[in-house]
């Protein structure tokens, strides 16, 4: 095997797909690319059993056509020190690999392939193609509020629920909840499943803007594929809870109030909480918001206060300020409101502005004001 490419042609495929590789493995083979080498294309492959990532790469010349498994970690971290420049890789019967540039000649070890895990195959698929635009802003807005909870795992990744109307992404971990709808995209036939927070993650940092992305999905796994990639991850089993029943219908009391300033103050009194709960008190009567924190333990103890429009009765209510920062940091509009009936029951935060391409609803759970 042996092909002729720009070193940082090669290294840009190659940081696309590595965030699949996990730090440790319990394989070995699994710390490899697996290399496809065709007549005048590379196809790069990186598992972690669960997620299989591959990118096309269009080589300048190549010959005898092969497969190998290449270390990744030694591979990544020659291209990033070499700049951009011509390099020719030859991989001889014993799977020596040699990477050769104008001045240098680097000597590694390959693997065979055939230990390298296979591509998971759908079986009559459905398909559905978006807009990266719109895949990238629902993983940034409910990646935050998915659960690590081990024991819970459909709780770990994001239910997707298709219709004829609209795409409804959902993410929670019990604490705090999104619901993320789309009303400018659209399915042939309703469906629902579940989407895992690691290949997520890794599709929200590499995708493009503007491009379409095909979606295809079955029972057991889900492929995004766009331009020169593609992404197969398995979809994660279980029944997805009834999120529906948990967002309070009610909610008579509404603070309306300048997200930035909002997330400022909040920022700054939450470093004088107690550091088990982070509970921040808000405080609102009338057009004023006062936020409060203390921690007895080092007798540290915050607050602000903040000009706001409030409709309902006054009241005071804590809630975890990491959550709150969570969720009013991955809102856009310059004004939110939190809708609340009493501060036993959850909050709702909503964006003051009109989208009429997309609703978004967080529900945050309070922590007792006794804590």
């Amino acid at each position: 095997m042996k092909f002729i490419v720009s070193s940082s042609v090669l290294l840009k495929n190659l940081q696309l797909i590595s965030g699949v590789i996990n730090p440790s493995n319990t394989l070995p083979i699994l710390d490899d690319f697996l290399f496809e080498l065709g007549e005048d294309t590379l196809q790069i492959t990186a598992s972690d059993l669960e997620t299989t990532m591959s990118v096309s790469v269009a080589l300048d010349r190549s010959e005898d056509p092969g497969v190998v498994a290449v270390p990744a970690k030694i591979l990544l971290d020659t291209l990033k020190t070499l700049g951009n420049v011509p390099i020719t890789v030859t991989i001889d019967e014993k799977l020596a690999i040699e990477i050769t540039t104008g001045e240098g000649k680097y000597k590694l070890t390959g693997h065979k392939s055939d230990e390298f895990p296979e591509k998971p195959v759908l079986e009559e698929p459905t398909t559905i193609t978006l807009k990266s635009d719109i895949l990238k802003e629902a993983f940034h807005k409910t990646l935050f509020a998915t659960g690590n909870d081990e024991l819970r795992p459909v709780m770990s990744g994001v239910f997707c629920e298709l219709t004829t109307e609209d795409f409804t992404f959902v993410a929670t971990d019990a604490h705090k909840l999104v619901k993320y709808k789309r009303f400018d995209t659209k399915a042939d036939q309703s469906a629902s499943f579940i989407l895992p927070k690691k290949p997520l993650n890794q599709m929200k940092n590499v995708l493009p803007e503007d491009v379409d992305v095909k979606l295809e999905y079955d029972k057991t796994n889900a492929l995004f594929e766009y331009e020169n990639v593609k992404l197969i991850c398995r979809l994660i089993d279980g029944k997805y809870p009834n999120y529906e029943a948990v967002i309070p219908k009610e909610n008579p009391n509404v603070l309306t109030v300048d997200r930035h300033p909002f997330i400022n103050a909040l920022k700054r009194v939450a470093l004088y909480a107690n550091q088990s709960t982070n509970q921040v008190r808000l405080k609102i009567g009338g057009k004023e918001l006062v936020l409060s924190s203390e921690d007895i333990d080092y007798a540290n103890e915050a607050k602000e206060r903040l000009t706001c429009s409030y409709d309902g009765e006054d009241m005071e209510i804590g809630f975890n300020s990491k959550f709150l920062l969570d969720m009013l940091s991955n809102l856009n509009s310059e004004q939110v409101q939190i809708e609340m009936s009493a501060p036993n029951r959850a909050g709702i935060l909503l964006p003051v502005d009109d989208n009429k391409d997309e609703d978004i609803l967080m529900l945050v759970m309070p922590v007792m004001l006794n804590q």
